[in-house]
């Protein structure tokens, strides 16, 4: 249960694609949202918004490139006892090589502490294979495209850590749809449902980020809510900057937290983007998280992927 747990809120960090595809509910979700007085004054069309941020593939695709590209990868994990202590860690330069329709990793630099791994070099922390999955590659993969037209994410005939997978996926990529098979939370989840949407504040506002002129939405957790209403909340705060013009999104940042009878969690992720030429990618990913699952060590970590040196 803690590792589909974990899967299914990280590969929350690799988008944001609503996709509900009636107009009504836009209009609807339109006179909900608060909109700075910038926004205002440019007479954004709302509904017209939320159509496109409920359909981003933007935030998808920038991991999507990460097949069909070359980079290189600082990368920093840290497992911390209650006291803040830090009990086990890994810190690793990486080269991500792509040749022939193949990508390989090279690993030039690694240095680790405490019990980080086991004697046959498998993961002791749960946190720790997370982040393999994300960005480390053992062998050759070959024939991987960075299209996202038509993908879809099904764990039908899958299970374990692969099933695991494709429920993180459809939950970093589709949040705002139910996802099938996460203890006590699956619906808990769908922000943009008519039930679940009056739980939280919707804001647009508009400012530079890095130099660029930015939409900046917000989805936020009511306060003063019920303690039975507080139950029915799973994402307490997401915060996304999409360029103006473009609608690429540039970063986004989420907490997210819930206690149920036999495990909670509260965990933070910010990502940050860049652009590689035509290329949109990621260049830092930063997460902390708090895990309690019954009959399993409480495990905290916290890590860094910074991304640099992309090269086709």
């Amino acid at each position: 249960m803690k590792r589909l747990l974990l899967f299914s809120i990280l590969l929350f960090i690799h988008s944001f694609c609503f996709a509900q595809e009636d107009s009504a509910d836009n209009a609807r979700l339109a006179q909900m949202i608060s909109l700075s007085e910038v926004v205002v004054r440019n007479d954004i069309n709302v509904p017209k918004f939320m159509e496109r941020v409920k359909n981003d593939t933007t935030f998808y695709k920038a991991f999507r490139n990460l097949r069909v590209l070359g980079f290189t990868s600082l990368n920093d994990i840290r497992i911390i006892d209650k006291k803040g202590n830090q009990k086990a860690s890994l810190y690793s330069k990486t080269k991500q090589s792509r040749s022939a329709r193949c990508r390989t990793m090279q690993v030039l630099e690694e240095n680790t502490s405490g019990d980080f791994y086991d004697r046959k070099r498998n993961y002791n922390y749960y946190t720790a294979e997370l982040y393999a999955g994300l960005f480390f590659t053992t062998d050759s993969v070959c024939n991987e495209t960075n299209v996202v037209k038509g993908v879809t994410f099904t764990a039908k005939g899958k299970s374990g850590i692969e099933k695991s997978k494709e429920q993180l996926k459809k939950l970093f990529f589709n949040p705002g749809k139910k996802i099938p098979g996460i203890p006590f939370i699956g619906n808990k989840i769908n922000i943009f449902d008519p039930d679940v949407a009056e739980l939280y504040d919707f804001t647009i506002d508009q400012q530079e980020y890095e130099g660029q002129s930015c939409y900046i939405f917000t989805v936020k957790a009511r306060e003063n809510l019920s303690p039975d209403d507080k139950d029915r909340i799973v994402i307490d705060n997401m915060t996304t900057w999409f360029q103006a013009k473009t609608m690429e999104v540039l970063a986004r940042n989420y907490d997210m937290s819930y206690k149920a009878g036999v495990y909670d969690f509260d965990v933070h992720m910010e990502v940050q983007m860049q652009k590689f030429g035509e290329y949109l990618v990621p260049k830092i990913l930063r997460y902390k998280g708090n895990w309690d699952v019954m009959f399993k060590k409480r495990e905290r970590g916290v890590f860094t992927a910074t991304l640099f040196d992309f090269r086709e």
